[in-house]
């Protein structure tokens, strides 16, 4: 039988023995983690708490480098510890097997749905663009979703040249250099007695199953990491996956918008102009900036729901990350109330986001003298405050004046490169903060 690790907590400051600075000990029988004792008291800050938690995944990624055979966690730990535990133990290529400690039959149900779900995240952005084409995308959700909660889910997909015919020019379009062909995804979840109720919430998905960024193309540098910017679907598949999970009582659409974006002689082409079902004209001026396009055939639709609430969410653009780094998501209102609320639930959740700038005058930043609008500006990264243009020209697809919306530009749900938190590839962050967002309706 192979020897157990045991690992265990401990608020009592750490020998010198182990240096300055270091958070773990070792004795004949595992680890302990060493936590500042602040990080318990009554008086604890949220960020005290928070930098509590980042340790322990620091210390669980450093556990994981050494690939031990087993590794069981001894005496009290709580939900968030074990959770943040399992976070910095997975890899894309092995998950340590881990005994975990004994929970509260509550948390450990909540426990159980992060592990499901956010396995299930992961493993689909992480999935190589050969094995995730775009039907197979939403495919995948569906039926995902729908064994959660097989009498409450109804959906269709939107195919290929039927996509043309129902004027969906951003998703076909974008699309229509591969030989796979686009998908909508429309899935309900319809709770008991909420058949005759418009949706809650629409929630509005991302899903670009590989980006070469077309015939403005990217260099392999820029190309490598691309399977993931599917990454805004999985994440509010996930996030309605673990609400559903968490007890929800509330109707919410999903709208998961699903392409390639690749090179051939049938792809779209700088200077097209794609007349959208709002009425909108918009002028390719970049190839690379198709995310926003294919976004704004499902804000279109979610705004057709009539759902009071639309949240959508996207690896949109570069320029999120240069602003806020790879440790926050970017998000995006002109309802700043709805903004503070996200924030505020996001931040329980730790799952840290930061607001950046959006107004009316946004919609103008990406001018164009053929259409009404362009769909970025012609320079690399779409020039100064790309990241707010890019939700400016969303927000053109959005029925102000009837709904509240929320942008999401998902700067930390991928990592190209191994850190001292994370391994590389899909992180789940946003999944938890838009699933409270749900239950919290």
């Amino acid at each position: 039988m192979k020897p157990v690790f045991h690992v265990k907590i401990s608020f009592a400051p750490i020998s010198d023995l182990w240096g300055e600075n270091n958070t773990l000990s070792f004795d004949s029988t595992g680890a302990t983690l060493h936590i500042d004792s602040s990080a318990n008291s009554s008086a604890d800050s949220s960020t005290q708490r928070a930098n509590s938690l980042k340790t322990i995944q620091q210390c669980a990624r450093t556990l994981a480098g050494l690939k031990l055979p087993e590794i069981e966690l001894t005496g009290s730990w709580s939900l968030e510890e074990q959770w943040h535990f399992w976070q910095g133990s997975y890899s894309p290529l092995a998950v340590t097997k881990i005994s975990f400690s004994e929970l509260s039959s509550g948390d450990q149900q909540k426990f159980d749905s992060r592990v499901k779900v956010f396995s299930w995240v992961k493993q689909i952005i992480n999935q190589t663009p050969e094995e995730l084409s775009p039907i197979n995308l939403a495919q995948q959700t569906a039926d995902f979703i729908t064994q959660l909660a097989p009498e409450n889910v109804n959906y269709k997909m939107i195919v290929g040249e039927e996509l043309n015919a129902k004027g969906y020019v951003g998703l076909y379009g974008v699309g229509r250099g591969s030989t796979r062909p686009a998908a909508l995804l429309e899935l309900d979840f319809i709770p008991d007695g909420t058949q005759d109720l418009t949706p809650a919430v629409a929630l509005v998905g991302k899903g670009i199953t590989f980006d070469s960024g077309g015939y403005s193309l990217k260099q392999s540098q820029g190309m490598v990491s691309m399977k993931s910017d599917m990454g805004g679907a999985a994440t509010v598949a996930g996030s309605l996956a673990l609400a559903i999970t968490n007890g929800l009582n509330k109707r919410v659409r999903l709208l998961l918008c699903c392409a390639e974006n690749l090179v051939s002689g049938h792809a779209y082409k700088l200077s097209d102009i794609l007349h959208y079902r709002n009425d909108v004209s918009v002028e390719v001026v970049n190839t690379d900036a198709e995310g926003r396009l294919v976004l704004a055939d499902g804000l279109i639709d979610a705004s057709n729901s009539k759902a009071p609430v639309i949240i959508d969410a996207a690896t949109l653009t570069g320029a999120a990350v240069v602003a806020v780094g790879d440790s926050y998501n970017a998000i995006f209102s002109m309802d700043d109330e709805l903004a503070s609320q996200f924030k505020s639930i996001a931040y329980s959740e730790f799952d840290p986001a930061w607001q950046l700038p959006l107004t009316k005058e946004h919609q103008t930043k990406c001018p164009s003298s053929f259409a009404d609008t362009a769909n970025s500006r012609p320079m690399p990264g779409g020039g100064a405050g790309g990241a707010s243009n890019a939700a400016g020209f969303l927000s053109r697809f959005v029925n102000s004046e009837t709904c509240q919306w929320l942008h999401i530009d998902l700067a930390a749900c991928y990592k190209s490169t191994p850190d001292k938190l994370w391994s590389v590839g899909a992180t789940g962050n946003g999944v938890r903060s838009i699933a409270a967002y749900l239950n919290q309706l």
